[in-house]
């Protein structure tokens, strides 16, 4: 049997690491990756935090003095639709690193609440898009870019049957 993606789910803030937002995080990941062509076993690494967590970590990796929803770190410089291989695999685990996801559970619940939908869509919405950012994907302008990642947001929604 193929080894399947490694996803830890960490948090640092109480009750955000609960049983139904893991295993949300993990289906939408694996689905994400799969939409995505991604058929090697791979690694992605995620941390529950508040506004706060996310402003700290945001400050420090990307020099911006403001919370957010969503960071995503790649551990590759990809394009959209590009891959990398399974050679750049872990010696010691097997697991392609894709890189590491923070997400604001603060953030979460707002955001969820200005857009009247649920948390659980609106968490699972920030994990596709943290994921398209781990493969390549960006939405600097307003352009084809941008499109082409909120289609592909939508696409992969709308196949876990989550939907606005």
């Amino acid at each position: 049997m193929a080894k399947r993606h490694y996803i830890p789910v960490t948090a640092d803030v109480p009750g955000a690491a609960s049983e139904g937002n893991c295993a949300l995080i993990r289906k939408v990941i694996r689905t994400a990756l799969a939409a995505e062509e991604v058929h090697f076993p791979c690694e992605v690494d995620v941390l529950l935090t508040s506004d706060a967590g996310i402003h700290v970590i945001n400050r420090e990796m990307r020099d911006v003095d403001r919370p957010t929803d969503v960071l995503s770190f790649p551990e590759f410089d990809l394009a959209p639709g590009e891959l990398p291989g399974e050679e750049d695999a872990d010696p010691g685990t097997g697991l392609v690193p894709l890189g590491d996801m923070v997400i604001s559970m603060e953030r979460v619940a707002a955001q969820a609440k200005e857009y009247g939908h649920s948390n659980r869509r609106e968490l699972a919405y920030l994990v596709v898009h943290s994921v398209l950012h781990l493969l390549g994907y960006d939405h600097l302008d307003e352009g084809p870019e941008k499109q082409q990642m909120r289609a592909r947001e939508e696409a992969i929604l709308s196949e876990l049957g989550i939907g606005r």
